[in-house]
């Protein structure tokens, strides 16, 4: 079919988001408060729009990222651990090739504004603040390595039965739970939660973020333009405000 003149005029003009239309992009909370901040400017220059959903990287719960994406969410980019992103790879749900890595964080602690901060410099000082815990708030990635790996490590699995929250960071700021352990960019902007500092050591997770593109996505182009965007160099400073590293380049 011939394009009139005015048809070919029509498709210049048409905005990058009329174009691609609308990018829509699942984040897990590692990642979120550089990517809240870095979206609006992505936007203005890119012209392409974005809509945001949430979800942890792992776990069983309804609206992880995996369990989203099984109900048929629409998405063109996930952002997520790179474990959790791993499963996904190995199920087919990503287009291969179009992972990038765009942050590290370490595991920290974090209390309700005000509390006591419990001294967690030494493995034995972070045992002890587990132990006296009522309530403990771990999730998703964070919530597997110390689940399945670091409790049995310190010989205390038994000890925090029945301790463990997987409920919101909001719960620690309420005092409904004592403390939280989760990527360091996870507790530092959440308002009403003092950080205490890093997990040790000798016991940290360093938690890597990595952005992909989902397998049926209709937005390839404009899902590359968002994650090249995350990945260069005017997103790093957003990256290290919000208590991560940016990651490094290969």
């Amino acid at each position: 079919m011939r394009l009139t003149r005015t048809r070919l005029i029509a498709i210049a003009c048409l905005s990058p988001s009329a174009l691609f239309g609308q990018l829509n992009v699942i984040t897990s909370g590692g990642f979120a408060a550089a990517y809240q901040e870095l979206i609006p400017a992505f936007e203005t220059r890119s012209g392409i729009s974005v809509k945001t959903t949430r979800g942890a990287s792992q776990g069983d719960g309804p609206n992880t990222i995996p369990a989203q994406l099984r109900r048929g969410l629409a998405a063109d980019i996930v952002i997520m651990s790179k474990e959790g992103l791993s499963e996904l790879i190995s199920g087919g749900k990503i287009v291969p090739g179009s992972a990038v890595d765009l942050a590290q964080a370490r595991l920290g602690v974090g209390v309700r504004a005000g509390a006591p901060k419990p001294d967690i410099s030494t493995v034995e000082g972070f045992k002890q603040m587990v132990l006296r815990a009522k309530f403990i708030n771990i999730v998703s990635t964070t919530a597997i390595y110390m689940t399945e790996k670091l409790f049995p490590k310190l010989g205390i699995t038994a000890d925090i039965a029945g301790k463990i929250k997987g409920s919101t960071v909001g719960e620690v700021a309420s005092g409904e739970v004592e403390i939280t352990i989760r990527p360091v960019s996870e507790i530092l902007t959440v308002p009403g939660v003092d950080f205490v500092g890093p997990v040790p050591a000798e016991i940290q997770f360093v938690s890597v973020f990595t952005a992909a593109i989902v397998a049926g996505s209709k937005h390839t182009e404009a899902a590359k333009q968002l994650i090249t965007f995350l990945a260069s160099e005017d997103a790093k400073p957003a990256i290290r405000k919000s208590g991560m590293q940016p990651a490094r380049s290969h």
